[in-house]
């Protein structure tokens, strides 16, 4: 990864973490999360929570064997994506718009790097399901299907808590 890449990604995730964690809100309505569900609903599946419809890109040969945001080592041909928001560990299914195929891919990186008004960044094996990577990017559609709601330490905090 060249160091102007790495800079700008490093930037990318501070400016996230710092905006993510100055956007607090407080409510003085009753939590939904209080609140038991019917028994009809409580057995009904949960609907997705985020939906985005932007541009996509790709990424793989120069990264491969790297390490991306939440320390896991990036393969290429893995399903896996690059996004700016989205918890580490999340599944989130991508359609291609412009075709209507169809790829899930974990979130495992921060992104996209190349410019800021894309939604997601593929691994290249993703793309190659979602028959983007001659186009190089394409509009798509962003469901995800479950939401990572445990804490992901990033590749830092695990170094860090090596003895």
């Amino acid at each position: 990864m060249s160091t102007r890449r790495r800079l700008s990604r490093i930037i990318s995730v501070l400016l996230m973490g710092l905006l993510t964690g100055s956007s607090g809100c407080r409510s003085d309505r009753p939590s939904e999360q209080n609140q038991q569900p019917s028994p009809e609903q409580a057995s009904l599946p949960k609907a997705a929570t985020h939906k985005e419809v932007g541009e996509a890109s790709w990424y793989g040969p120069g990264f491969h064997g790297q390490e991306t945001a939440s320390g896991e080592t990036f393969d290429q041909k893995k399903l896996t994506a690059a996004h700016p928001s989205l918890p580490m560990g999340t599944k989130a299914n991508v359609t291609n718009l412009d075709n209507g195929k169809k790829v899930e891919v974990t979130i495992n990186d921060r992104g996209p790097a190349a410019k800021e008004d894309r939604a997601i960044d593929l691994s290249s094996g993703a793309a190659n399901k979602l028959d983007m990577k001659d186009d190089g990017t394409v509009q798509v559609k962003i469901e995800t299907k479950s939401i990572k709601k445990t804490r992901h330490k990033t590749a830092k905090a695990k170094r860090a808590a090596k003895p």
